[in-house]
């Protein structure tokens, strides 16, 4: 027998209708590529959508066409989004940060057929347009007074664009298992691999997120995603925020600390979100001008693992609630938020910060288990390690034009993380499986001696791979940055690390380097730095 409810199919665009009529004077504010602060609100940001959702229809654009996003976080971006979801069709959102290769082979794998983009990436796309032969149109996010003149095929500004539609127009209806949106993973191996949402994981992934012990966004907020929207959904930020009807503010392409200050300043954000990168600049700002935050109460840190020194000193310094999060382009992306369960809410000092440095528990949605490598349960004590495995309704079932099975019997997806579980179910990330350390025949954590020894004052960042070893199989190698006109030497950080883990986990030895490579979204790129060390000997390697 079925329930006798009313079939209302979960459509992302019915959020930006619900912003629109219960919150349409809420403020959405942009800092725009052209520089000036440009105010709008969500009924106007609905009215704009539904005008180039009819202009891409009147264009030919049909339910499961992909057009591609190369953009900042700016309103027309946001409207670009619920435009081109609200005829069936898929917005994909691209990383400009990614290798122009990059950028091309994943344009053409999607088959986009219409590219938006702001005027920061005109260039770029001039000198890969000949790589974009699927690609009819390009729309650039601006008006005909700042258009540039450009080699770009049927390149047009937004403004005209949209002009061109008088926005009498009905979203379309279709079934809630649509796709609606596109991300690419990063490709640190192989091609980057396309991740296809649907309306419906995206509505319940923004119902997850939006929970009070996840984000907890109120209407009464003013919620800054300083997280791009090209990272995988903007961490649902585009949906929860209009969701709940919070005030937005977007800081379009500066994300210097100076920039991101003067909008948590000047608009009184309360909460935000973003990476590790971007919150080290903001408090170095805070340090050089000694500015506060007084308006901004919560923050959510993902992408990387939060080093436990910021974590402290927004907390103690300038009395913000951190959130540790993690998540993957595979999950929409969150899947899981370090807010304190009662178990640990009555934790200070160092006891907090030991839970807070855990990537935290999942939201109703996501399940998690940790397996060994024959993929047999594990015991969550908080010390045993695993695959990190997850499923959900908003967690990939496959990638994009690939048949290959990525889940398990169970319908877990194995994140290629490695993991303990606690008793009390947060998680902690202690490696990626191909990262981990296998010393002896027991694992060594290399995030775990990366965040001890990004705390000692003179290091800027950490990072730690496996060197070869006769004996060992493997031995931990710490790859160190320091800070601008610091010196220190292996015996200072070793000295510094000492009886902080066991004496086992110990690095055989230090390199310093001016840099350490990163991928396009940020993250530590161990492959390169392997290659870079692939024939480093280790002082307790005997010949």
């Amino acid at each position: 027998m079925l329930g006798l409810m009313q079939d209302w199919p979960l459509l992302c665009h019915r959020i930006i209708d619900h912003a629109a009529i219960q919150h349409g004077k809420r403020a959405v504010v942009s800092r725009s590529v052209e520089g000036p602060i440009h105010t709008t609100n969500y009924a106007e940001v609905r009215g704009r959508a539904m005008k180039l959702a009819q202009r891409l229809e009147r264009d030919g654009v049909k339910p499961g066409d992909r057009v591609a996003t190369l953009a900042w976080n700016t309103w027309r971006h946001l409207e670009a989004w619920y435009g081109i979801i609200g005829i069936g069709a898929i917005y994909h959102t691209v990383n400009p940060r990614l290798f122009p290769e990059q950028i091309a082979w994943i344009v053409n794998h999607a088959e986009d057929r219409v590219m938006m983009t702001d005027l920061t990436f005109v260039p770029l796309l001039e000198k890969l347009a000949d790589k974009l032969p699927t690609i009819e149109r390009y729309i650039v996010l601006t008006d005909a007074a700042h258009m540039p003149q450009t080699t770009l095929k049927n390149a047009v500004p937004y403004e005209d664009y949209i002009a061109e539609s008088d926005g009498d127009f009905a979203w379309k209806s279709f079934d809630e298992n649509t796709a609606c949106g596109m991300c690419y993973t990063s490709g640190t191996t192989g091609n980057p691999k396309g991740v296809l949402y649907s309306h419906r994981s995206n509505v319940l992934h923004a119902f997850m997120a939006s929970l009070p012990d996840a984000k907890g966004i109120r209407a009464c907020d003013v919620v800054m995603p300083v997280v791009p929207l090209f990272h995988a959904n903007c961490w649902s930020l585009a949906f929860s925020t209009p969701m709940t009807g919070a005030s937005l503010v977007l800081p379009g392409p500066k994300l210097d600390g100076p920039s991101v200050l003067e909008l948590l300043d000047t608009y009184k954000v309360t909460f935000t979100a973003g990476v590790p990168t971007v919150w080290l600049m903001l408090l170095q700002e805070l340090e050089k001008t000694g500015g506060k935050l007084p308006y901004l109460k919560r923050m959510v840190i993902g992408g990387s693992a939060s080093p436990r020194a910021m974590t402290q000193a927004l907390q103690d310094k300038y009395g913000i609630d951190v959130i540790h999060a993690w998540g993957m382009t595979e999950m929409s992306p969150l899947g899981s938020l370090c807010t304190l369960k009662p178990e640990y809410q009555e934790l200070t000092g160092e006891a907090k910060l030991d839970i807070q440095a855990k990537q935290g528990h999942p939201p109703f949605g996501v399940e998690m288990k940790i397996t060994d490598d024959s993929g047999h349960a594990l015991p969550w004590d908080g010390k045993t390690f695993g695959r990190l495995k997850v499923r959900g309704p908003a967690v990939a079932r496959r990638y994009f034009k690939d048949d290959t099975e990525i889940l398990d019997q169970e319908g877990f997806f194995d994140t290629g993380d490695v993991a303990t579980m606690d008793a009390c179910g947060y998680m902690q990330i202690t490696d990626r499986s191909k990262d981990v350390i296998k010393s002896g025949g027991e694992w060594i954590s290399s995030i775990d001696l990366e965040n001890l020894a990004v705390g000692h004052p003179k290091v800027a960042e950490a990072a730690v791979i496996g060197i070869r070893h006769p004996k060992w199989d493997e031995r931990p190698l710490l790859v160190i940055v320091l800070k601008k006109d610091q010196k220190a030497n292996k015996d200072d950080i070793l000295g510094f690390m000492q009886g902080k883990i066991a004496k086992w986990w110990m690095p055989d030895d230090v390199a310093f380097v001016t840099e350490i490579p990163h991928t396009a979204t940020g993250k530590i790129q161990k492959t390169a730095l392997r290659e870079q060390f692939k024939d480093y000997r280790l002082p307790t390697a005997a010949a």
